[in-house]
């Protein structure tokens, strides 16, 4: 769906909290911060000292990138000459690159078959209008970034709502009381929290929440930590980077939520080469219904299995979770 969104010209690929794909009504919204990079500002220094120093690649990579409506892919602009070091030994051309992305003087899409992305001018990409629409300034753009992350949060302390799109500063400080004393954003207080909060005006409180889903650990409902161990009492942390011998739960735990609630996490992998969705470990939060939180996540898991193309879940021994969901799994098996 996202490749999809992204060709017809729905979606973007830019920084919002993290890498992100973003509706292109927002793009005159991103300007700033690519603005700010042109700049150095809020930009990694490698790449930006990789432009500064060759801006006769920077022209000819540029230049290849807008007379290619296609677009190009990073081995098309290879200047390594040695071996390849860590995940992060980027050659010259690939910082160009990721340069040109993030200043926004090219976007981005996904090849299919490798996620790669392919680097494309926004000419190419987006609709006329789109590229047309006049930037606000940048008091104006942090108060539109504001109400967003409102909007999108339902009820948010300011670290919160600086979070959702990483901004920071006095500027964007002097939005949010701007937004306050105008009306647009109501300041309330939640019980247990010790910061005060901001409720964009006429958010409802739903009489009820009825949903499940395993959370990818970059979904926005999870990624601000801070928030959902306020919000949920929950406690994450992403143990990708973290030796295995150091992990509490494993090394790609994805949380649970049911209805309301974080009930549980997994630990999962796709086991292509037998075609099994593994569950090394399972865990339960405190004082959670463990028959229907199996029952649900059981449900859960191999609705993955069948988006993932695997025909079986397995589930190990690790957690306190693992044995009443080893026999969910089994009971909720989808006929064959």
């Amino acid at each position: 769906l996202i490749p999809r969104a992204t060709a017809a010209g729905e979606l973007f690929e830019y920084w919002c909290h993290e890498a992100s794909h973003i509706p292109v009504a927002h793009h005159h919204l991103s300007r700033l911060r690519m603005n700010q990079a042109r700049q150095g500002v809020r930009v990694w220094s490698g790449v930006a000292d990789v432009a500064r120093k060759r801006p006769g690649l920077v022209a000819e990579i540029l230049d290849r990138i807008e007379s290619t409506p296609e677009g190009i892919v990073v081995g098309d602009v290879r200047t390594r000459t040695s071996p390849k070091g860590q995940w992060w030994d980027w050659d010259e051309g690939k910082a160009v690159l990721e340069w040109l992305f993030w200043t926004g003087q090219v976007t981005a899409r996904r090849r299919d078959r490798d996620f790669a992305r392919i680097y494309i001018s926004p000419s190419h990409a987006f609709p006329p209008e789109v590229l047309s629409m006049p930037a606000p300034d940048e008091h104006t753009t942090r108060r539109e970034l504001i109400m967003l992350a409102a909007r999108s949060s339902g009820v948010a302390t300011a670290s919160d709502l600086f979070d959702y799109r990483r901004q920071r500063g006095p500027a964007v400080r002097e939005a949010l009381a701007d937004l306050v004393a105008d009306g647009s954003l109501e300041c309330v207080a939640v019980e247990g929290w010790r910061e005060p909060a901001y409720v964009a005006p006429g958010a409802r409180v739903p009489r009820h929440v009825s949903t499940r889903a395993l959370l990818s650990p970059f979904d926005s409902l999870v990624w601000c930590r801070p928030r959902i161990e306020r919000l949920f009492g929950f406690t994450y942390r992403i143990e990708i980077y973290t030796p295995a011998a150091k992990r509490t739960y494993g090394y790609y735990v994805l949380p649970f939520l049911l209805d309301d609630r974080l009930v549980a996490r997994v630990d999962v992998k796709a086991d292509r080469s037998r075609g099994v969705l593994s569950v090394p470990g399972a865990f339960a939060e405190r004082e959670v219904d463990g028959v229907r939180t199996a029952d649900e996540l059981a449900a859960e898991l191999w609705e993955m299995a069948r988006w993932l193309d695997l025909d079986s879940v397995e589930v190990g021994e690790r957690g306190d979770l693992s044995v009443p969901l080893r026999k969910a799994v089994r009971r909720r098996r989808p006929p064959t």
